[in-house]
């Protein structure tokens, strides 16, 4: 038999298995396996999940919050391999159904390299890496050269530096700017660009009566004193808030479902008012809303210039009735502080931050963690109304002893809970009971809670509520049940007077036979908790019993009168109240939990165990005695008695003040904020794919790195252990505000010179990146920039100043050589003239109002609405169609109107107003057959034109010298004779109203010029 004979291994085999493996090289063994399977997903072309493997540098970072693709030496910890390898549960490469699976060599060829120290030898890139800081916007400021001027042209055609470097520009072009526009056309249009309010005839008269001179110098002086003269007017700040207000998305309503009222946003409007017409250095205006309380303490504007991060859409379901810990309650706010984050860098740095929120921006060099460090500034801020005073004095006081008072309820915690982990089962007992017994005073039986009143701003308005038993009845007693409310933390007792009095009578207006069962009138009653209150009636006949409120009860900053249940008993028990007719002086009524009918409805909360509650916390009180050393009781009695002597100095405080602003919320629930953990930031942590239940490493506060590291600022913020969150913001406002920082300065500049012209020198004022727009002028830019910054200070109305003295601002927006131009730079790119533009939504409102002679120009204070408000209790709607527009409240400028988000004004919609949801760094400037309609149809514009007629029949007695009138208020000029013809005609047709709608509804009327 034979027998099998073990083969000789070859000198190959045995050679390959006694010798190192050859180490595997990039080039020949890893790069082929990445081209074939990788670069689709993952190359020039595309970066899924922000991972490239085409580019060394790339290729050795994180991508998507994830871990660096590739680690040196660890290739089960790299990512690249878990994917490949089939070792990640959640992530398969190339996906399933894909095809060009790597085979099992290729997988173990790739393990290899990484354990072998992944070496990627220099200048093999398959793709030359991008260097996305090589752009116009983030390279650094420097002062360009003024162009110097040819003599040739048209004298005096030069005017400053804009136009050297506008005009050197023209004459590539072989172009030649438009001459200046007449009198009445500049007056016209520097009084709308710089106070938004049409010249009166009589300033029209005057300045072109000095503009006539033959003597250039004393034209110049006249131009120059009416600028000085605008730029000082109160009107100046009204105006060009209004520009600031769309940037910063402002409203006066949350927004999302609900919609509900922010009735203290105002104060940070006034702000912006009061900013700009103190020419408020640019520099601190920008710090103040972002971190004014820090920077600037103790100052009014320092709180209320925070209501710039508050000023957007709130998710009030997604913050108060969702907690923290739930998913929805993580989404809300993680996209609450995304939008906190890209009001700022949108607002002052002109980028697009929001971009990195999933990925790595696509285009600029703003990474994932760059994003979420700029989220970790904001982490500790909620939206919640702020106190302060108007004496800057009072607000430092008062801040400091609520700071005072905040640490010393913390402190006091930290103690008791001490004291209570030594107090073992017998504590933990004792609290259960008095839980138990507070919860049997807590429950309301059903949600119809009992009658409530309308709400007083005064404690001693006089309240009544009475029951009609249907016919007379011989009484034993009467009962009245209190309520059980949670609101502010009332609870039990909700509602129910200091002092009272309970009648009965058979008169229904109780003027006459009134028998008094009882009065409470003399002094202040404690609060009955849920224990019914019986008064004894005596055998008393009467058909009508009435509870009189002389002293409301506090609810919050406000008073009111609240009952679960009234009842009278006869003498045979019967509660002869239950279902009868119920009146009262005023009631909220707002069904199923407040209403009339609740009072006798037999639902009340049941009676409140407050007595063997007492008796509990005494025993509870006697045993935390017997705990702990002396010491820790003593210096839990003195932080009490420090919290008690705060607490009384502050009651001694005026009433402040409240903004709505970014702020650390104290409140309870589920929107508790930070102020439960004395304001310490949350914690932030990159998200992979933006996506809240995926974070990866936790990121500190900081900025852009790019950015910060090419002009030398910081990346990364660092504090002490100690420090305030508002070190957070301190920091990010002063990188915001470096000098060094380029982006800040050309976008201030840039929006400025876009409300000037009607279109940025930068036409994406709102993005500065490389899918942005390049300027059309970037010497001009620069120059602009850098001379704002230091020889004007930040000084808006000497930038203001500079654009409106130039020639180029004064140009005619007809050119002699129109027909030329508009083939080479139809869309006046080059700015041979100056642009026609449309009034804004505000302009015309406020002209309307203005010519009509009825602007109240009242400054200031909370906002009039131009809408009546229905359901107000859970989502209200706003009814504008109910407002009456001759109502003189609503006749101020439209800079005080109450903007509200989910309804906004038709009227100013169909003009094109700003969306207050979004961020509007340009408004659109359409025309349509719907504006015509509303200017024609409009309640306010019909009801003006009624004003509009009367004004100018009582200030001219002739029908001619009154339709000259008209025209020149409603234009700014005299009217043609023609124009005389016509209109007198149609005066005699339709009558004068209709003739001022008419003049309201001409394009002349509507454009700047």
């Amino acid at each position: 038999m034979l027998r099998a004979v073990p083969a000789i291994p070859s000198l190959l085999v045995l050679l390959s298995t006694s010798l190192p493996a050859t180490p595997v090289e990039f080039v020949r063994d890893v790069r082929p396996i990445f081209e074939k399977h990788c670069y689709e997903c993952h190359g020039a072309d595309k970066q899924k999940s922000g991972f490239r493997l085409d580019v060394r540098q790339e290729a050795f970072t994180s991508g998507d919050g994830h871990a660096p693709n590739l680690l040196t030496g660890k290739s089960t910890e790299s990512p690249l391999y878990r994917f490949i390898s089939g070792m990640d549960d959640k992530v398969q490469m190339p996906p399933k159904g894909k095809g060009n699976a790597l085979s099992q060599a290729e997988v173990a060829t790739i393990k290899r390299w990484l354990d072998e120290g992944a070496v990627w030898p220099d200048g093999i890139d398959t793709a030359k890496v991008e260097d996305r800081m090589d752009w116009w916007a983030f390279k650094p400021l420097t002062l360009p050269d003024v162009p110097k001027q040819s003599t040739a042209g048209a004298p005096g055609i030069s005017r400053n530096a804009i136009d050297a470097f506008i005009q050197t520009r023209l004459r590539e072009y072989d172009a030649t700017p438009a001459p200046e526009a007449n009198a009445h056309t500049l007056i016209r249009r520097l009084n709308y660009d710089l106070i938004g309010l049409p010249p009166t005839p009589e300033e029209v008269a005057a300045f072109t009566r000095e503009q006539s001179s033959a003597d250039p110098a004393e034209r110049e002086r006249s131009y120059l004193a009416l600028v000085d003269r605008l730029l000082a007017s109160p009107r100046y700040g009204e105006r060009w808030a209004r520009h600031w207000l769309d940037l910063a998305h402002y409203g006066e309503t949350h927004g999302y479902d609900k919609d509900k009222l922010r009735l203290n946003a105002w104060p940070y409007r006034d702000y912006v008012i009061r900013a700009f017409n103190e020419d408020r250095a640019y520099a601190r205006f920008v710090q103040e809303q972002i971190a004014g309380d820090v920077l600037y303490p103790g100052t009014v504007d320092g709180i209320v210039a925070l209501g710039f991060i508050a000023a957007g859409p709130w998710d009030l379901i997604g913050h108060a009735e969702v907690p923290e810990s739930k998913i929805d309650g993580k989404i809300a706010r993680h996209l609450d502080r995304d939008d906190m984050v890209q009001n700022a860098m949108g607002a002052f740095t002109s980028l697009t931050v929001g971009c990195a929120q999933c990925h790595h921006h696509k285009f600029d060099p703003i990474t994932q963690e760059d994003y979420y460090a700029l989220q970790a500034v904001f982490s500790a801020l909620d939206r919640a109304d702020r106190k302060y005073f108007a004496d800057d004095r009072l607000t430092k006081q008062f801040n400091d002893l609520e700071a005072a008072q905040q640490t010393l309820a913390e402190k006091q915690k930290r103690l008791e809970d001490k004291l209570k982990s030594l107090g073992g089962e017998a504590l933990v007992n004792l609290d259960r009971r008095m839980e138990a017994s507070r919860q049997l005073g807590k429950g309301n039986l059903r949600t119809e809670f009992g009658y409530h009143s309308a709400i007083s701003s005064a404690q001693e308005a006089t309240k009544w509520v009475q029951v009609d038993l249907g016919h007379s009845a011989v009484l034993d007693r009467i009962a009245m049940r209190p309520c059980y409310d949670d609101f502010n933390g009332i609870g039990a007792g909700f509602g129910f007077p200091l002092r009272y009095r309970v009648e009965a009578s058979d008169d229904p207006a109780f003027q006459k036979s009134v028998i008094r069962l009882a009065s409470y009138e003399d002094k202040d009653a404690a609060s009955p908790g849920t224990t019914p209150i019986t008064i004894p009636a005596n055998g008393t006949t009467a058909r009508y019993v009435r509870v009189t409120a002389t002293k409301l009860a506090p609810r919050k900053d406000d008073y009111i009168f609240a009952l679960a249940e009234v009842q009278a008993h006869d003498t045979a028990g019967k509660n002869v109240a239950e279902g009868a007719s119920v009146t009262a002086l005023d009631s909220i009524e707002a069904p199923p939990r407040w209403r009339k009918a609740n009072l006798v409805d037999a639902i009340s909360p049941v009676v409140d165990d407050s007595g063997a509650l007492a008796i509990l916390q005494k025993e509870r009180e006697e045993l935390l005695a017997t705990l702990g050393d002396t010491a820790l009781h003593e210096e839990l009695a003195e932080t009490k008695q420090k919290r008690t002597e705060t607490t009384k100095a502050l009651a001694t405080f005026p009433k402040p003040d409240v903004v709505y602003a970014g702020t650390i919320h104290h409140g309870t629930g589920a929107f508790a904020g930070t102020g439960s953990s004395g304001g310490k930031p949350r914690p932030i942590y990159l998200l992979k794919r933006g996506d809240v239940k995926t974070p990866a490493q936790e990121v500190g506060p900081g900025s852009i790195t790019a950015i910060s590291n090419q002009f030398h600022l910081a990346a990364r913020f660092q504090f002490p252990d100690a420090s305030t969150e508002g070190a957070r913001r301190a920091a990010l406002a002063d990188w915001i505000t470096a000098r060094d920082n380029p982006l800040t300065w050309r976008s201030i500049v840039n929006r400025v010179w876009q409300h000037h012209f009607g279109r940025a020198l930068v036409d994406t004022p709102n993005d500065f990146g490389r899918m942005g727009a390049k300027p059309t002028h970037p010497e001009l830019l620069d120059w602009l920039a850098v001379s704002f910054r230091d020889d004007m200070q930040g000084s808006l109305k000497q930038l203001h100043k500079l654009i409106v003295m130039s020639h180029t601002y004064r140009q005619a927006s007809e050119s002699p050589f129109s027909h030329i131009m508009a083939s080479r730079d139809g869309d006046n790119q080059l700015l041979w003239r100056q642009n026609r533009r449309k009034l804004d939504a505000e302009c015309v409102r406020d002209t309307v109002l203005s010519i009509s002679g009825e602007l109240d120009l009242t400054m200031g204070g909370p906002s009039f609405q131009d809408f009546v408000i229905e359901k107000p209790q859970h989502s209200p709607h706003y009814e504008y169609n109910l407002h009456d527009p001759n109502d003189p409240k609503s006749h101020r400028r439209s800079i005080y109107r109450f903007i509200v988000r989910s309804q906004q004004q038709p009227f100013m919609t169909t003009l094109d107003c700003a969306d207050p949801s979004m961020r509007v760094d340009k408004r659109n400037e359409s025309i349509s057959p719907l504006q015509a309609l509303a200017l024609l149809n409009n309640g306010l514009t019909v009801a003006m034109a009624d004003h509009f007629a009367n004004r100018v029949q009582h200030e001219a007695t002739t029908l001619e010298a009154q339709i000259r009138r008209a025209v020149s208020l409603a234009l700014g000029r005299p009217a043609t004779s023609e124009e005389m013809q016509a209109l007198s005609a149609y005066v005699r047709q339709h009558g004068f109203a209709n003739l001022c709608r008419l003049l309201m509804n001409l394009n002349e009327f509507n454009f700047v010029d």
